[in-house]
């Protein structure tokens, strides 16, 4: 099996990258909500897509055992089977094991995590944009192409051994999530901005964003940015728990 990495991603900013997933990839979006499917059918099909829909996870299994898709695109609330078991399940057939799952779900951090554990890819909050969840949908498919590639040379090189195989396969994935790595700007962050004083006047600062970033999802960072209209912008960064002036904000 392919090993790919696991991210955990609270909320995603917009974008406007809706290149082609080329070739034509095979996406099976799985959703109880009709018009949720809709939405992320429209945004695939805008990208060059071929769209594949399920409406609770048995339908969903039975799709991708019969003609594996490129990416799985999922809930976690499904009928008849979950979107931990359909993960689950997934991740242990031969012909699906390599299959990228995206999971898109309104469950509470503890749930997306389970998620992850479960098998799935990358864990997205809702609600996020379409043309992001298909930016990331390509990201996933190209991160499969460039591993079964390395596989494939791997293979093919009769001085490696398996030991120096398993220690170039775990170099390749660790460089794979760092590069994975999301780093993002959101209002509503994963940890929940408190009340902040400004330092200069005592006037109540207005909290107006996040950024979230660091090395990795085990390693991330938050900082918060407030406003005061008579002293200007502030920061204050979640792990060291400072607060400091600065000139503007990112």
């Amino acid at each position: 099996m392919l090993k790919m990495h696991h991210d955990t991603v609270q909320t995603i900013p917009t974008t406007n990258d809706l290149r082609p997933l080329a070739p034509i990839p095979r996406i099976l979006i799985v959703d109880a909500n009709d018009d949720t499917r809709e939405l992320y059918r429209e945004s695939f099909q805008l990208s060059g897509c071929h769209v594949v829909e399920a409406s609770d996870g048995r339908d969903a299994l039975t799709k991708a055992l019969v003609s594996p898709p490129s990416l799985v695109v999922t809930e976690i609330s499904l009928p008849f089977l979950d979107g931990y078991a359909l993960c689950e399940i997934l991740r242990r057939d031969r012909a699906t094991a390599d299959i990228p799952i995206l999971v898109v779900t309104a469950a509470p951090p503890d749930d997306m995590d389970r998620a992850r554990r479960a098998g799935a890819d990358i864990v997205v909050a809702k609600p996020t944009p379409p043309d992001h969840i298909v930016s990331l949908s390509r990201r996933l498919i190209d991160e499969v192409k460039d591993l079964r590639g390395q596989a494939a040379a791997t293979a093919a090189a009769p001085s490696e051994t398996p030991e120096s195989a398993l220690a170039h396969r775990g170099e390749r994935r660790r460089t794979v999530l760092a590069k994975a790595h999301s780093r993002f700007t959101t209002t509503t962050p994963a940890t929940t901005p408190a009340s902040r004083i400004c330092p200069l006047c005592d006037r109540p600062l207005a909290y107006d964003r996040s950024h979230v970033g660091g090395v990795s999802d085990r390693q991330r960072e938050q900082w918060d940015y407030y406003m005061c209209n008579s002293c200007g912008a502030f920061q204050y960064r979640q792990r060291t728990r400072k607060l400091r002036r600065v000139d503007s904000m990112p």
